[in-house]
């Protein structure tokens, strides 16, 4: 891959939600790839802190369901849509695949815990990446439920969830985007 291409692959890259998914599934192989890809993100000290809960078929009813109950129990009466609550047990029943992305900060090394988030955000978007050059729809969610979902996820003290990975194929045409001129945020010394 060149300059040009990568550079394409990287403009291209999109919150593609789960509302835009087919039902077409992703191969066990093919989410190994995207997880192998997130393996070769940079971190401290080579302490790969990113752990991953892969939720495919029938466990994505197990997560729809938790994250379902979450909303119903922590919303208070004033604040609650049963539109939001359908949404949120929607998005994972439209996915293909949801990845818990967990992160593991091992005491005994000496490493502030946003080297540690910084190095989970990377292997993130290599995966994200990678979703774009397969064609897979992602995006990366991080409601209050699956933040508090230690528990749920069967986590050690020493790990948290940052967030979920909705992953699935999408028949959606590319979608436009735009940025700011890099030349506003950039400060020549």
């Amino acid at each position: 891959m060149n300059t040009k291409e990568l550079t394409k692959l990287i403009k291209s890259r999109r919150s593609i939600f789960p509302a835009m998914y087919n039902d077409r599934p992703i191969e066990k192989e093919t989410i190994l790839q995207i997880l192998e890809n997130g393996n070769w993100a940079p971190n401290h000290r080579k302490t790969e802190p990113w752990r991953f809960k892969i939720y495919q078929g029938t466990s994505l009813h197990t997560l729809s369901k938790y994250l379902g109950d979450y909303y119903s129990e922590n919303t208070p009466p004033e604040k609650y849509s049963e539109i939001k609550h359908k949404k949120t047990i929607g998005k994972p029943l439209k996915s293909a695949c949801v990845i818990a992305l967990c992160l593991y900060d091992d005491p005994s090394i000496s490493i502030p815990q946003w080297e540690q988030r910084a190095a989970l955000a990377c292997a993130v978007q290599n995966m994200w990446l990678t979703c774009t050059s397969l064609g897979i729809g992602s995006y990366w969610s991080s409601p209050k439920s699956i933040l508090n979902a230690s528990e749920f996820l069967g986590l050690s003290e020493n790990e948290e969830c940052l967030g979920l990975f909705y992953m699935g194929y999408t028949d959606a045409p590319e979608l436009p985007s735009k940025r700011g001129d890099i030349n506003d945020k950039v400060v020549w010394k």
